[in-house]
């Protein structure tokens, strides 16, 4: 009789309730990743690794993309808290922001932060972005560069904190006046990075050098280089930030900071299959992801 029954369901095109089964069990076996934008190729690696943990795990992914807006994250959270998701992975675009700190935290969900600073809130996993950039200064002074800009994001977020902070130490330690016009530390956008970098590179004395400090400011340095028909790195060395297609296969290849990605996303999958096993009580915990520097062919010594 067993087996006519399977036979029956097989051939109604059965399948569970899931809804119920949620009803029944608590959860729903469903976590949310809300992160910037995955149409950068080192955060589209990190959330397919992430994805393939956990459904390997027996949970489904949800994927949010925020666009690094304010309303919209707090919007994205207020709903995924109410679909009764049994976890969070987020990149909030503020860490200061009372509203969007607090929107979050009273979802009540087991919560990995990715990048951001968590201070002890919950757990979290976080890019040495300052010791990659400390390398990063130190090869470029090396090859007697001093005129040395940046763009990066705002410091209200770890990853722009974190290089603003290493930029003025590592500059000062070798002697060099910070002189703040080569700082451009507004927004991760690639829109505004190219503005930043066309400024920079219009100025009447414009760096030698410059770092993109951020996953989607390469190529807004680039097209600003190529829009004012300079050469790297005849003109100006640039470095990057994490590897792509696009450093790795550029004319010259652009030397970069990168950092593991796919392990990354990995290790966020697991602390978050973890932390939902193990509720609140367990205590939080973060994970400092290391940096690497490759020195390409877009960096030489400065004119002159």
């Amino acid at each position: 009789i067993r087996d006519r029954v399977l036979v029956a369901i097989s051939e109604l095109g059965y399948s569970p309730d899931l809804l119920a089964q949620s009803m029944r069990s608590g959860r729903t076996h469903t976590i949310a990743f809300v992160i910037r934008d995955i149409t950068v190729a080192p955060l589209a690696d990190l959330v397919s690794s992430t994805q393939e943990i956990l459904h390997n795990g027996g949970y489904e992914l949800i994927i949010a993309c925020s666009e690094g807006r304010r309303d919209r994250e707090i919007s994205l959270l207020s709903r995924l808290s109410r679909r009764r998701i049994d976890g969070l992975l987020l990149t909030l675009s503020n860490e200061d922001d009372a509203a969007l700190v607090g929107t979050w935290k009273s979802s009540g969900l087991p919560t990995v932060m990715f990048d951001r600073e968590a201070h002890g809130a919950c757990d979290n996993v976080l890019i040495a972005h300052g010791e990659g950039l400390r390398q990063a200064l130190q090869y470029l002074i090396s090859l007697g560069h001093s005129r040395i800009g940046m763009i990066t994001g705002y410091p209200s977020v770890w990853p722009a904190r974190s290089r603003v902070d290493t930029y003025k130490r590592e500059l000062s330690n070798h002697g060099i006046t910070v002189d703040e016009g080569l700082l451009r530390a507004r927004s991760f956008s690639g829109d505004i990075a190219f503005v930043e970098a066309s400024a920079l590179l219009s100025a009447d004395t414009p760096p030698t050098a410059i770092i993109a400090g951020g996953t989607s400011i390469l190529p807004a340095v680039l097209r600003a280089v190529r829009a004012r028909g300079l050469k790297i790195p005849d003109d100006v060395s640039v470095i990057g930030d994490s590897d792509s297609d696009l450093a790795m296969l550029g004319s010259p290849p652009i030397t970069v900071v990168r950092w593991n990605s796919r392990e990354v996303g990995r290790i966020c999958a697991q602390l978050i299959l973890e932390r939902i096993t193990a509720g609140s009580d367990a205590p939080p915990r973060e994970v400092i992801f290391p940096t690497e520097f490759i020195a390409r062919d877009s960096c030489a010594p400065p004119r002159g």
